[in-house]
Formats: structure tokens, C-alpha cells, sequence
């Protein structure tokens, strides 16, 4: 399977701009570019909530599709917000288990300027 070809032609990140830039080994990246469509303040592009989770959500199911390879639906996943999401976002995630049936990843999401914005767990049916 093609991991990034896969994200590459998922509707949904399609649609909010979600780029999944490096997937090998148990770890991915991606970033989504803001713009004023995905802000939740009409005064300021800030991220809203929705997008800073799907993006964490996407990368994180990469991480862990590099390692299954084939599609991994997400079981549940779990998000702190630390900071509001101003700029583009960066994400990066790392497999901390594939298992046979379930596998679960941590992802942290980084502004622009490099201060972290949130940090989630994503637990992803594997089999």
C-alpha cells in the first residue's frame, strides 16, 4: 500500500488541507497551512479545535498505517489543547504499539513558530 499516495486521496484531509509529508518506520509528519476558513475566530485565523484534532488524527493513523500497511480506522482518540493554533501546523506522530488488534500513537502538534499546540493519544484498529 501506498501510505502517502492513501492520504494523499482521503476526501476529508483533501478538503482542509492536510498534508501528510514523511511516513516511514512507526512515524509520521504532516502540516495543514491555516487560512481564514478553518478559524473558529473571525478576528484572527486561529485553528479551530476540529482541525488541529484532524490533523493529529491523520498523522497519527499514517505512523501507524507505515507499519500495518492498510487503512486503520480510528477506535478513539484523546487531545489536550495547550495553546491556540495560530500560523500553519505541524504535526508528528510515533507508534507506541501495534498490536494485532489495536494500535496506539502519540501526536504532538506544533504552531508556526514552534510552540506546541496540542498533544493527543489515538488508539486505531489494526486487524
Amino acid at each position: 500500500m501506498d501510505v502517502e499516495d492513501f492520504f494523499e486521496n482521503m476526501p476529508f484531509a483533501d478538503l482542509l488541507g492536510v498534508e501528510v509529508t514523511e511516513v516511514a518506520d512507526g512515524h509520521a509528519e504532516g502540516t495543514i497551512e491555516m487560512r481564514e476558513e478553518l478559524s473558529w475566530n473571525e478576528d484572527r485565523v486561529m485553528a479551530h479545535g476540529g482541525v488541529t484534532f484532524t490533523l493529529a488524527d491523520t498523522v497519527g493513523g499514517a505512523a501507524l498505517v507505515s507499519l500495518v500497511d492498510q487503512p486503520v480506522p480510528t477506535i478513539d482518540m484523546r487531545i489536550d489543547y495547550l495553546e491556540a493554533g495560530t500560523g500553519d501546523l505541524h504535526a508528528e506522530a510515533d507508534v507506541v504499539r501495534n498490536g494485532g488488534d489495536v494500535g496506539v500513537v502519540d501526536v504532538e502538534v506544533y504552531a508556526a513558530d514552534g510552540a506546541q499546540v496540542a498533544d493527543a493519544r489515538g488508539v486505531y484498529k489494526t486487524g
